[in-house]
């Protein structure tokens, strides 16, 4: 079946897949994974598990993604889980002699979250075994964790965790939101600064910090330093407030 050609939200298209998972709680963490960053399509195939989906440890481990763990799908193989995807890939941290190109995480999301037109699917395997070569042969690319080489060790959900950052961060950017984050004032105008820093200056020539004969280069270092912080009306008060303090003693 051919998806629909239309560019929608990479959380809309985006499908997990988990093959033969042994442990409830592993699917039940790989929800919450999901679920933080945004993306809700979840597809077993054969799990090994009884009931993974009202399994007492996978429900504690969703630990609130339990509409993920409630509306995954159960089916039997591989070519039932991809159905209306049309990009699969592989996770795997053991590289094959026979298997597609070779892809991070990175290079996926960034490829998947350019192309409105991808349904793509991360495939991840068994927890002891991994996923079998004819599933990894048939994707369009294998992805591998650039972890430590010397341990390279990632259970299913911390995997599940950094593909589904990475597909996040493709999606929306790297931006940091800082909405309702603190106090944002005005921005102080250039008249506003230029007042602060002369009144400054007659503060520091009073209490005899600034020579006037002989400032070298103290101002423009304060200048300087002022202008990184992106000064607001009510600081440039608050200094001027401190120059007037200091003039009146």
């Amino acid at each position: 079946m051919n998806p629909p050609d239309s560019d929608i939200s990479l959380f809309k298209r985006l499908r997990f897949v988990l093959v033969e998972t042994s442990r409830a709680g592993n699917i039940g963490s790989v929800a919450r994974a999901m679920k933080t960053m945004g993306f809700s399509d979840l597809v077993l195939v054969a799990p090994r598990c009884e009931n993974p989906l009202n399994d007492a440890e996978a429900v504690a481990f969703a630990s609130g993604a339990t509409d993920v763990l409630a509306g995954a799908r159960i089916v039997g193989s591989i070519g039932e889980a991809l159905e209306g995807c049309n990009f699969a890939a592989a996770v795997s941290a053991r590289l094959r002699e026979f298997s597609p190109p070779v892809w991070t995480p990175r290079a996926f999301s960034t490829h998947c979250a350019g192309q409105g037109e991808l349904y793509p699917a991360l495939i991840l395997g068994n927890e002891r075994v991994g996923l079998p070569n004819e599933i990894v042969e048939g994707c369009n690319v294998l992805i591998n964790i650039p972890a430590n080489p010397a341990y390279s060790s990632l259970n299913l959900s911390q995997a599940a965790q950094v593909l589904a950052y990475e597909c996040r961060m493709a999606a929306v950017g790297d931006e940091v939101d800082s909405r309702g984050v603190g106090f944002q004032g005005d921005a102080a105008s250039l008249a506003q600064i230029e007042g602060m820093y002369a009144h400054l200056e007659e503060a520091l020539v009073a209490i005899g910090f600034l020579n006037a004969n002989n400032p070298k280069k103290l101002m423009p270092r304060l200048k300087r330093l002022f202008s990184r912080t992106g000064l607001e009306t009510e600081e440039v008060n608050i200094l001027r407030g401190i120059a007037s303090q200091i003039l009146k003693r």
